[in-house]
């Protein structure tokens, strides 16, 4: 069968709540992605920064192998030999006491979400039922019906109300609107450090470290989805450490196993996971020995191949070459580490165009929020690649 073909049964079997570009990979390797009519392409989105280690990265197959062979899943109603050694290096790596591990993001946000209305119920004092949780306009945490009930965005909202109580929004960037919205039964600010889904938006310097400063004056937890940005993607582990910050839970996802299963975590210390108690909480495979093993090769890979020094390096050359691209359609370029934006302007006709005429040059890359195109390849990358894509990224950006 041809990529047409492919489609064709996709659209006709599939519910449509994508809109993906025509191309049918079918097998990859580092940054590059291969189509079922052999066509090669160079991944600039990695899963939406889930391959932050490349594709099919050999020590982490390895062990995928090696662990399927074994068993691959228990629940938690018995314990494993991978999930303790998966606990233990995840927290030397972070500096966190504990963790907690799911499947998908969403269900890392809505565990952070759960754990901060205990806490502030336990520990805070807040009156049963009245926490509340700050979050920021322009957010991406999931799309579960929770997650969506703190989101401003109307496509993500409008068909699938009524909505989870409990969530105060506030402008992103602006601590002092933070500062404002804090009550005495506010239990957490959530936020993203640098909002990828909303098109690669930088808070202002220092915005970070107010935040947090905000946060321990008046005893609130201060958690950061990083599920997007964590773990090398903006040139440190985590994008909150460009300040120096040290949230009270992070919740991690995507890149926590290089693409090759879906696990998500959330970290921090005892007096926080802790209160969780037997019965509370839990997922079937959330913490499942094939999980586990898969992470562990995924976290060994990031710290072996200094994939944070590279992703600030390689970044810092790609955005710099990038932002020196004449073209009428781009209004700015941002980007920390290798999670890039470019904006066009109005006069642009949005960037779905942008990202189809890229496709058909072998680049692959995707638009966010119609008018970003969003550049995030692998961190395996290195100069000579980005070399070869930028005449090409040239002659897109200029077109008419």
């Amino acid at each position: 069968m041809n990529t047409q073909d492919y489609i064709q049964i996709e659209e006709q079997y599939g519910a449509h709540n994508y809109h993906p570009l025509d191309v049918v990979i079918a097998h990859g390797s580092g940054v590059w992605v291969y189509d079922v009519d052999g066509r090669k392409y160079l991944d600039c989105l990695s899963a939406y920064s889930a391959v932050n280690q490349g594709h099919t990265h050999p020590k982490i197959l390895a062990a995928l192998v090696e662990q399927a062979g074994k068993i691959s899943l228990t629940s938690r109603a018995f314990r494993n030999d991978q999930l303790p050694l998966f606990y233990k290096e995840l927290s030397e790596l972070t500096g966190y006491e504990m963790s907690l591990p799911m499947n998908s993001g969403a269900e890392a946000v809505e565990t952070a979400l759960k754990i901060a209305r205990k806490w502030a119920y336990q520990v805070k004092k807040i009156p049963r039922h009245q926490a509340e949780i700050i979050t920021c306009a322009g957010n991406f945490h999931g799309r579960t019906i929770t997650t969506i009930s703190f989101s401003t965005e109307p496509l993500y909202r409008d068909e699938f109300g009524p909505f989870t109580p409990g969530f105060v929004t506030v402008p992103f960037g602006d601590a002092n609107a933070i500062a404002k919205a804090i009550t005495p039964n506010t239990a957490a600010v959530l936020l993203e450090p640098i909002q990828g889904e909303n098109g690669v938006i930088i808070p202002p310097k220092g915005y970070l470290k107010k935040v947090a400063e905000l946060c321990k004056k008046n005893y609130v937890l201060f958690m950061a989805d990083e599920i997007q940005t964590g773990l090398g993607r903006t040139g440190k582990l985590f994008a909150t450490l460009h300040e120096d910050v040290r949230p009270d839970v992070i919740i991690l996802g995507k890149a926590l196993t290089g693409g090759f299963y879906p696990v998500s975590a959330v970290i921090s210390d005892k007096q926080v996971l802790g209160l969780f108690t037997p019965g509370e909480h839990g997922s079937t495979f959330g913490g499942n020995p094939l999980a586990a093993a898969i992470a562990r090769a995924a976290l060994k890979v990031i710290v072996d191949e200094d994939l944070c020094q590279r992703a600030e390096e390689v970044g810092d050359y790609f955005i710099e070459q990038l932002s020196e691209i004449p073209g009428p359609h781009v209004k700015e370029v941002r980007g920390k580490g290798l999670l890039i934006g470019v904006e066009l302007n109005e006069k642009a006709g949005g960037a779905r165009r942008f990202c189809e005429e890229l496709k058909n040059k072998g680049i692959l890359a995707k638009e966010t929020h119609e008018r970003v195109i969003r550049f995030a390849p692998p961190l395996v990358i290195d100069r000579e690649t980005i070399d070869w894509a930028l005449p090409l990224i040239r002659d897109v950006l200029n077109m008419e």
